[in-house]
């Protein structure tokens, strides 16, 4: 990959479409627009040109934007052309463009990957970026916008830099012991600071799974004997037959999922095997899969048949039960009134279902807490966290001042390290792997 290059990627959907977004970076832009546009761009300015082959021959009439780095996206010169959304059209634009020597096509994420270079995004805000392009959500879309506007960022960067005050203030009192202007309580002041810190820290990192949920989605999980109504339900859920739905026991012997935006939360919904006895090799498989699954799900929806005679089922320890008497079609009204289940439904005739929608993203809002709030976003910060907080209280414990010092060092290094104000090259490529070829 040589960043002396220039790049150019389609940068807006799939083709065919109304519309098609060309993006061009680097030290060759400005000429590509002479060479392709017949006439130089000005900045900021959208102008109608007619963009032609280098034999001349026209290519498509579109607009050309042109901006002039360091105030662009990637910090270099960039030039988007709008043309016309045809898989020719695109592809002999694209076609000219990289027969001008100097100019590449792009590799994935590479246009976002030379803004962090540039010093237009730091790691938290180029994650928060590939979120935002795949938010599906209204949730995922407020929690991405509020990382990529850099309040993460400022959040972690405020705890690196009272990291750094804190050490100053211990090396300047090794080194300057014996001097009256560093006072002898400084170490008071300052430990109590980290005390409060690590303390800030956990309370940040408790809330990772909130932040899990947003991002992934709350997880749901179908749990029950055969012919309870699970894959009926499914269906009804998913508003398609996405599950086989038969009278045969075991008919489901799979993990089925669907997403559902509910609440403006993604809610993963997962229907699995019936769990009974003296089950066959295959469909046992499924059962064992089925019960793994509900281990680690944040809700089980244990469907129960009405009707018929209630098996036991070993339910899962570690997640919410919500309990589903099913078949509520085929029950008189007197006999609808079961205290021991949580909600009664029938996929059949829709009785309940609103209800079990409005249950599963009140339960879901509940879990994810405010899309809103400065939580955690990946895995790879909270671990940089719990390493930075360990530092911290391990430093808390020392009683030798250099060893101390030293502890707060690798604890800053470690906030650094989310954000990337330190050596991160190791992190790169799969950071921006996430994004596809033309951002």
């Amino acid at each position: 990959m040589k960043f002396s290059d220039s790049i150019v990627a389609l940068s807006s959907g799939k083709l065919p479409a109304g519309v098609a977004v060309v993006r061009l970076s680097g030290s060759k832009t400005r000429f590509a627009i002479e060479t392709i546009a017949g006439t130089t761009a000005s900045e900021r300015e959208v102008t109608l040109r007619r963009l032609r082959q280098a034999d001349g021959s026209l290519i498509d009439t579109g607009l050309v934007i042109f901006f002039a780095g360091p105030a662009s996206f990637t910090g270099e010169d960039v030039a988007e052309f709008q043309v016309h959304g045809g898989k020719a059209v695109v592809s002999a634009l694209l076609q000219a463009l990289t027969a001008i020597d100097g100019i590449r096509h792009a590799e994935p994420g590479e246009f976002t990957r030379r803004a962090f270079l540039n010093g237009k995004l730091d790691l938290v805000e180029t994650e928060a970026l590939a979120d935002l392009i795949n938010a599906e959500t209204e949730s995922q879309r407020r929690f991405a916008l509020l990382n990529a506007g850099g309040a993460q960022s400022e959040l972690y960067d405020a705890w690196r830099r009272r990291l750094v005050h804190a050490r100053a203030m211990i090396e300047a009192e090794i080194d300057f012991a014996d001097e009256d202007d560093i006072p002898g309580s400084v170490s008071d002041t300052i430990w109590s600071d980290m005390r409060r810190l690590s303390n800030e820290i956990a309370e940040h990192i408790a809330g990772f799974r909130s932040g899990e949920i947003i991002r992934e989605g709350f997880d749901v999980v179908i749990l029950g004997a055969p012919n309870a109504g699970k894959s009926s339900l499914f269906n009804a859920l998913a508003r398609r037959e996405a599950a086989i739905v038969s009278d045969e026991p075991g008919t489901t012997r799979d993990l089925l999922e669907v997403a559902l935006d509910l609440h403006g939360l993604k809610v993963r919904l997962t229907d699995t095997a019936g769990l009974r006895e003296h089950a066959g090799t295959v469909e046992g498989i499924g059962i064992e899969r089925a019960r793994k699954r509900a281990e680690k799900a944040d809700l089980v929806a244990v469907l129960q048949d009405m009707t018929a005679t209630v098996p036991d089922i070993e339910l899962p320890t570690r997640s919410r039960v919500l309990r589903i008497g099913t078949k509520a079609d085929l029950l008189s009204e007197g006999k609808k009134n079961r205290p021991e289940f949580d909600l009664i439904l029938s996929a059949k005739t829709g009785e309940g279902i609103t209800q079990l929608l409005e249950t599963l993203g009140d339960m879901a809002e509940e879990a994810a807490g405010s899309a809103g709030s400065l939580l955690p976003s990946r895995l790879r910060h909270v671990e940089l966290l719990n390493d930075g907080r360990a530092f911290v209280e391990h430093a808390l414990g020392q009683r030798d001042l250099e060893l101390r010092a030293e502890d707060l060092r690798l604890a800053g290094e470690r906030l650094g390290r989310i954000v990337g104000v330190v050596d991160v090259e190791d992190l790169l490529d799969v950071i921006f792997s996430q994004f596809c070829i033309g951002k």
